[in-house]
């Protein structure tokens, strides 16, 4: 019998120590995922276990000329995958194709039709995209930053944390919009190799990722002006890498910007919710989204000189996007915690999907406005769509801002018209006058 007691103490002495190591490592694991730095390396760390076999497979199907062999087994009945392959990899240029939409067919003058439907065009792009971004807006405020399940104001609730499966929810539902849209309507022949919108599709999912973050640690008026300021760090960039030249009026209104931010993050109270203290933290997340965006819309600006239509380029860049999200979240984990916290609460898959119904219909709307008005009247309408979401933010969540604070937001604002104005009459200025030609 004493032979057994000691025994068991010793098993005891053996086993609790590591045990309790267990759980400080456990304890520090789960510290650590609180951080958004680490759960950002997290995020990339998945996308490139899809990445680099990617790459070595791409490199490797160029050097063996896959084109030539994939042709001969073709005629032999073995290159089965010859047709995926070269699509993927290779693509398949063609001189057919339109840079423009077939099925969003820019306005003319010949078919524009009375003023009246005209009117009631733009009153309803104008809706659209008011309606879609502005509850996609207070939604994703709503997901960010407030809890789920707490019956009673006193009570705790909880938080839904993964930005990722956001980002995921967005980009399949927008995958599925666009897929039934390019089968539905006649699309130009397709030219780009797949694999180019994998760095769109990179650089945007860790926008988005970006944008959902930074409500952790910002309000949400201080992350929708500094969007719209984001073209000031354009300006910068492209003085510097590309020693662009800028006229005088872009400098002004750029100027007036920073001031009026200046102005708003200088005198922003902290009031008793902790998501309206702008700190480091948020500014940095913030920066991110800017230079990811930045390098999104330039990479897509690049892909359009590959004939293919809008929709095409919101198909290929949404698939490569589910396909790193969904991968990083089943290598942490996460895909099926997501899902459990969907089925614990109810209202919040409700809201996670309302939220991509509204971006995948905003980004078809935004697709048909500037078919059918221009940039400069979607430029429009998107900076009225900013200033109404701060006012609804405010009033909906209970955002305090000062008097100083609003004038410089009024004045972000009445910039950024300034801008559209003063664009849209130097084009004007530039249009020369074709001669009339008589037909014989």
């Amino acid at each position: 019998m004493p032979s057994f007691s000691w025994r068991l103490w010793l098993g005891l002495v053996l086993i609790l120590p590591s045990s309790l190591a267990a759980d400080e490592a456990l304890s520090l694991l789960q510290d650590w995922h609180d951080v958004w730095l680490f759960r950002f390396f997290l995020n990339v760390l998945g996308y490139t276990t899809i990445i680099i076999p990617g790459y070595f497979l791409i490199t490797y199907l160029k050097r063996i000329n896959y084109l030539q062999t994939g042709v001969d087994d073709l005629q032999t009945g073995r290159g089965i995958f010859y047709p995926v392959i070269k699509a993927c990899v290779f693509g398949s240029e063609t001189k057919t194709g339109l840079l423009d939409d077939v099925s969003l067919a820019p306005r003319n003058d010949a078919d524009s039709g009375s003023s009246a439907r005209q009117a009631f065009k733009l009153v309803f792009c104008a809706a659209g995209l008011q309606v879609s971004y502005l509850t996609w807006g207070v939604l994703q405020e709503r997901v960010m930053t407030r809890s789920y399940g707490a019956s009673t104001p006193e009570e705790e609730g909880e938080h839904f944390k993964d930005s990722q499966f956001l980002v995921f929810m967005n980009r399949i539902l927008a995958l599925t919009v666009s897929g039934l849209w390019c089968v539905l309507f006649k699309q130009p022949r397709h030219g780009a190799p797949m694999y180019k919108y994998s760095f769109a599709s990179l650089s945007n999912v860790l926008s988005s990722w970006c944008q959902y973050e930074a409500l952790k640690y910002i309000s949400f008026p201080t992350q929708v002006l500094a969007k719209a300021s984001k073209v000031i760090p354009v300006m910068l960039m492209g003085k510097i890498v590309s020693h662009k030249s800028y006229e005088y009026w872009e400098y002004l209104t750029a100027a007036l910007i920073s001031l009026g931010v200046s102005m708003f993050l200088l005198t922003s109270t902290a009031d008793k919710h902790p998501s309206t203290v702008t700190t480091f933290s948020g500014v940095v997340i913030l920066g991110g989204y800017i230079v990811f965006d930045s390098f999104t819309s330039n990479w897509q600006d690049n892909l359009f000189k590959h004939k293919m239509s809008s929709v095409q380029m919101m198909f290929g860049v949404n698939l490569f996007s589910c396909l790193f999200t969904v991968g990083s979240l089943l290598e942490q984990g996460a895909f099926f915690d997501s899902l459990a916290f969907m089925t614990r609460h109810s209202e919040f898959a409700f809201h996670a999907v309302l939220l991509s119904v509204c971006s995948a219909c905003g980004q078809l709307f935004i697709f048909y406005t500037i078919a059918q008005f221009g940039a400069a009247v979607f430029t429009i309408i998107m900076t009225l769509r900013q200033a109404i979401a701060i006012l609804l933010s405010c009033f909906l969540y209970g955002h305090a801002v000062t008097m100083v604070g609003g004038f410089g937001m009024a004045v972000v604002f009445l910039s950024l018209f300034l801008r559209v104005y003063a664009r849209s009459r130097m084009k004007a200025g530039r249009k020369v006058p074709q001669p009339q030609v008589q037909k014989v």
